[in-house]
């Protein structure tokens, strides 16, 4: 595990806040932001239209190690799926709703350098 530097956190808030203004502009609705459980965190939870999503913000200005979208390990994707199985538990009326995982995906912290993949990955591909 490499060494936290000073600006890491800093960036990824800043990463966050960039990301959510950029998907309400695109019609999401932010409902919750850094929803932590133990074993898991998810950056963002939005509804758009009818269905909740949960979603995955990756700041990489380095592609040597694969890029932003390299970084989303099987691992990674469980503790999402985890978190999400602990959201929908705490707010019951969400568990009704279809659910997605998305991507936001950003080389820079500059909104013409994110990546939105609709639907990253499932539930079922873990």
């Amino acid at each position: 595990m490499r060494p936290v530097k000073p600006n890491d956190t800093t960036d990824g808030a800043r990463a966050e806040a960039l990301a959510a203004n950029w998907l309400e502009r695109h019609g999401l609705l932010v409902l919750a932001r850094n929803f932590r459980v133990r074993g898991g965190e998810i950056d963002l939870v939005c509804r758009d239209g009818k269905s909740l999503v949960f979603v995955e913000i990756r700041l990489r200005r380095n592609g040597h190690f694969g890029g932003a979208a390299a970084s989303i390990t099987a691992s990674k994707r469980r503790r999402l799926v985890l978190a999400a199985q602990h959201y929908l538990v705490r707010h019951a009326r969400a568990a009704d709703a279809d659910c997605r995982f998305d991507c936001v995906l950003m080389s820079a912290l500059d909104e013409t350098a994110i990546e939105w993949e609709k639907n990253a990955f499932s539930a079922d591909d873990i």
